[in-house]
């Protein structure tokens, strides 16, 4: 069997990591908010730099977003559970991890239609696209496995055990920054500073619930998935039961660069 390699950089940023600089005196601000709406939760989001495209994850379909006129231009459906997406502009395609289906959809880029599925272990989550191989790498949240597959055949190569529920990290090769949301309403931004030290840059303000984000590298502007809530139920043990979103509430919050990194 071939041997895959796979290197994962992730910046976990400890909640005893005291910032430096305030939300105001860092490199980040708000710009914009790009209404969605519709109903249900959301997941992962990724940009596609070339295509000038956001792809959100809505309830079970994914949202289409022109990033140069904040505009929603499709979707792809049905995406059943589904968590992530990973672009392979170079091959015209994208990945939709199903998370209730156990697989991904293969998608074409220019007609947004499914055009194949390749099976997965249970649940798979995050998911990345390797351009050097042209693999894809499912992270499987109840499988604790990554699946890996050919990304022109759909073939899979192999399946990595992994110890534990993987998720995901952000990383900006461009300004050398990494970045951490959270759903408590903060999004840390952070230099890394060697191997294993990172230096806060800045805290910023987010809409609370909003753990997932993506970073368009081409504009190093932030996408943040965000959405108002209803006052939590109580169920009947008498527990709080989890917020629900409110119907049209759904958006992604735009945050730029107000000026240079610094150190």
């Amino acid at each position: 069997m071939k041997t895959h390699r796979l290197v994962v950089v992730l910046a976990v940023l400890a909640s005893g990591l005291a910032p430096r600089l305030g939300a105001a005196d860092g490199p980040y601000r708000k710009l914009k908010e790009i209404p969605i709406g519709g109903e249900g939760g959301w997941d992962y989001l990724s940009v596609d730099a070339t295509g000038r495209r956001l792809y959100v994850s809505h309830a079970t379909k994914v949202v289409v977003v022109d990033i140069d006129q904040d505009a929603v231009v499709g979707e792809i459906a049905p995406t059943p559970g589904v968590h992530g997406i990973a672009v392979a502009a170079d091959l015209g395609r994208a990945f939709v991890s199903n998370g209730r289906a156990d697989n991904v959809s293969i998608v074409d880029l220019k007609t947004l239609q499914i055009v194949g599925t390749v099976k997965t272990g249970q649940n798979p989550d995050a998911i990345l696209y390797e351009p050097v191989h042209h693999e894809v790498y499912a992270f499987n949240g109840r499988g604790k496995s990554a699946t890996v597959f050919d990304a022109k055949s759909g073939e899979v190569r192999a399946t990595i055990p992994l110890p534990g529920k993987p998720e995901f990290a952000a990383f900006d090769p461009g300004t050398g920054l990494a970045f951490a949301s959270s759903g408590v309403g903060t999004l840390t931004v952070a230099r890394p500073e060697g191997p294993d030290k990172l230096s806060v840059v800045q805290t910023l303000a987010t809409p609370r619930g909003s753990r997932t984000m993506t970073l368009d590298p081409k504009t190093h502007r932030l996408y943040v998935a965000a959405a108002d809530f209803a006052p939590p139920a109580t169920g009947p043990d008498g527990r709080p039961q989890r917020p629900q979103v409110l119907a049209g509430s759904f958006k992604i919050v735009v945050y730029e660069m107000s000026g240079p990194p610094g150190r």
